[in-house]
């Protein structure tokens, strides 16, 4: 085995073609969970890592407890047992960096991520430190998403965005009902046929581990701006400002200044490393310690992922 230090990442190098990544991991989780703890996350690079079976014998072998997916903010197909695509939006479609499920109150404290074809062109994956985003975001702006967190809006148009049934996995309103109910999550039938839901989250929240706070949610991606200003715009004009398919504010309900969310994104922007995709790639991260995207990209590209180790908010 050699390694070596590739900020944020340490990488694992396999001694020999064809090394089991899951028989590598079975007496090294303690020490990987330090090496993660330590590094922000783990890059494996060069074990035969071929069929998703190998990923999914790779994440069993973790001993670590996979999140479902569900409450979902982008499309995805579950592949089987706690593995999922990565996220399905179109190749011409950048992700901005963000931490998994920073816009629940429960996410991953460990995310992983399996390249099985790396595109032709593009496709990698921006890193960044959060502790080194949250250093670079004006003091006075972090401090109101810390006062005032975040609250998440929502409104399922048919044929617009991600439907209900998927985001909830269901078709049943009252299974929905009692879904929100539990998450205490605010949910309205307008006109008997669009569903709203708002919930209010963390605008910050503490590593359970380490202690250090970070800036946690996804405030950036969610609020109109976030499409830019002609297709917010746009989606506006043919919504209304009460009724976008997704909107952010804070959570008293004020309207977050779009100079706070640019300096949010600049933030991000200035600390991200791309991490480029070799097919066989296994990456374990610490969600809460660094954040992840998506460059867009050209060719086909599989890349599949695993929410692990769940963490709910301490309010």
């Amino acid at each position: 085995m050699s390694d070596h230090t590739a900020l944020p990442l340490y990488v694992i190098q396999a001694d020999e073609a064809g090394e089991s990544l899951s028989r590598f991991v079975e007496g090294r989780i303690e020490q990987c969970a330090a090496l993660i703890l330590q590094h922000g996350g783990i890059l494996f690079r060069g074990f035969r890592v071929r069929e998703t079976s190998d990923y999914q014998a790779f994440i069993e072998a973790l001993r670590v407890r996979p999140l479902d997916y569900t409450y979902r903010s982008t499309p995805r197909t579950h592949v089987g047992g706690g593995v999922f695509t990565a996220t399905e939006y179109s190749s011409r479609v950048e992700i901005p960096l963000h931490c998994e499920n920073a816009y629940q109150r429960i996410w991953p404290l460990w995310l992983s991520f399996c390249c099985m074809k790396s595109a032709s062109v593009g496709g990698q994956t921006p890193i960044a430190d959060m502790r080194r985003v949250t250093a670079a975001i004006p003091v006075a702006t972090l401090e109101r998403f810390a006062q005032r967190r975040v609250k998440y809006i929502r409104h399922y148009h048919p044929r617009v965005d991600l439907l209900w049934q998927e985001v909830f996995r269901t078709t049943d309103r009252e299974e929905l009902a009692r879904f929100c109910d539990a998450n205490d999550i605010h949910h309205e039938w307008l006109d008997g046929k669009i569903l709203r839901t708002e919930q209010v989250c963390q605008g910050v929240a503490a590593h359970p581990v380490t202690g250090t706070t970070v800036f946690f949610n996804q405030a950036h991606l969610f609020h109109v701006s976030s499409l830019g200003e002609q297709v917010a715009e746009d989606m506006t004009s043919v919504y209304g400002r009460d009724r976008l398919p997704r909107d952010a504010k804070f959570g008293d309900g004020g309207e977050i200044d779009t100079e706070d969310l640019a300096a949010v994104r600049a933030a991000f922007a200035s600390e991200a490393v791309d991490l480029q995709w070799q097919q066989g790639d296994v990456v374990i991260l610490d969600n809460m310690q660094v954040a992840h995207g998506r460059r867009t990209y050209v060719g086909e590209r599989r890349v599949l992922a695993a929410l692990l180790d769940a963490w709910r908010t301490r309010e």
